[in-house]
Order: structure tokens, then C-alpha cells, then sequence
């Protein structure tokens, strides 16, 4: 069993154990001793869906009110009429054929690959490469799109991805430590009422389990739903 730091053994030691609401939890954060870096500020929600079910996963997108202080690297298939208009929208990398012979052959600088419908045909190429990486465009997670512009100009600015995990659990960046604590506040309820609303109809019974938040380097804080 790796030896936890002082830094860690002394948070923990003041970790609340009992669930706050929004606004008690992220102040919170704030009484543990931080690492020297701007801590990223992360949500994680366990639910009480079947993960084997394929009515009752959970995959999308979800854009902060407040952003989550970072840029994204998108890349944009799209035909060659777009792609001045989404490079200056913020993606690192645009077009077709030729950006997908650029990453078969082995470039992956990039966090987030949106697509237009059209171009679903060439991306599949890329299936083996992309599918692992959790990579690929899709309609329900909002990177296949008409308004490949728009998407990439929402993912440069920081919208995320997510997914629930084989546990039921789905993870999320709030923000960073340095975010005033209403940003965050707002942050934190616009992804819970998130998670209520895209509830699977399939599930039963108790629905959000636990949910918690904490930094990079923090110990976690319960918040209730």
C-alpha cells in the first residue's frame, strides 16, 4: 500500500463525511491544504442504472455555464468548404481524406474529432483507431452534426463528453479551484439537473446514488442531489 503524503493524511483527517448541499460543498474544498498548481475541480455521480442495458446508458454532452478553464483540441471531418470557417472556430485540424490519412498514420494530438453526417463515410475508416480512444464522432454525444462549425467552436471552449462507466458512474470537469465558488455552484447544479432530465426511463428505484466532488489532489466531498 503506497504511503500517503502529510498533505494528504491532514486533509483527510478534516474530509466531511456527511452530504452538503451545492453551496456548502464547493467552500468545502477550499479547507484543504491545495498543491502548488491550479487543481481541477471534477463531479463524479454514481446512479442506479444497469450499465449492461443498453436503455439505461447514458452518453452525451454537456457544455458549463462558466466554462472548466481549459481549451480542448478538436479536429473537424468536413468537406472543404468549412474548413477555413472551423479552423478559425478553434479546430486544431480540418478536412476529410486527407485528415484521415494523417491520422492513420499515426498523428493524435487531439481531445475531441467532430464530424458533419457526410462525412461518417470516410471516418469510418478510422473505427479501430478512434473507437478504443473513446474517439469517434457520434450523433448522441453531439460530434456528428450539420453545424460542425458550432460544435467546434462549443468543444475548443470546453464542452465535454460523457459516459457512464461499467460501475454506473459518470465523471465530469466542474472547473478549476481558482473559479469563484458561485461559478462552480452553477457548474455543479447545471450537471446534476443535467443527469435528472436525461434519466433512463428503464431505471428503477433510487436513481442518483452518491454523488461527490473534489480537486485534483483533494480528498472527496459528498454533495446531495
Amino acid at each position: 500500500m503506497p504511503k500517503l503524503s502529510k498533505r494528504r493524511r491532514a486533509n483527510d483527517a478534516i474530509a466531511p463525511t456527511a452530504a452538503m448541499s451545492p453551496e456548502e460543498a464547493v467552500p468545502a474544498l477550499r479547507r484543504f491544504k491545495a498543491a502548488k498548481f491550479d487543481e481541477t475541480v471534477n463531479v463524479v455521480v454514481n446512479l442506479g442504472i444497469d450499465p449492461k442495458q443498453a436503455d439505461q446508458s447514458l452518453r452525451g454532452s454537456i457544455a458549463m455555464p462558466h466554462g472548466i478553464g481549459k481549451s480542448v483540441r478538436v479536429v473537424c471531418f468536413c468537406n472543404s468548404d468549412k474548413i477555413e470557417a472551423a479552423k478559425a472556430a478553434g479546430a486544431v485540424e480540418a478536412g476529410s481524406d486527407d485528415l484521415v490519412e494523417k491520422i492513420e498514420g499515426g498523428w493524435m494530438d487531439f481531445d475531441v474529432a467532430v464530424a458533419s453526417p457526410d462525412m461518417m463515410r470516410v471516418v469510418s475508416k478510422l473505427g479501430k483507431v478512434l473507437g478504443p480512444k473513446g474517439l469517434m464522432p457520434s450523433p448522441k454525444a453531439g460530434t456528428v452534426t450539420p453545424d460542425v462549425v458550432g460544435a467546434v467552436r462549443e468543444y475548443s471552449a470546453g464542452k465535454q463528453e460523457y459516459r457512464n462507466d461499467a460501475g454506473g458512474n459518470v465523471h465530469c470537469v466542474l472547473g478549476k479551484l481558482s473559479f469563484a465558488d458561485d461559478h462552480l455552484v452553477a457548474n455543479l447544479r447545471h450537471f446534476l439537473s443535467t443527469i435528472e432530465r436525461i434519466k433512463p426511463s428503464a431505471a428503477k428505484g433510487l436513481y442518483i446514488r452518491k454523488c461527490v466532488i473534489h480537486s485534483t489532489m483533494g480528498p472527496a466531498v459528498p454533495v446531495s442531489a
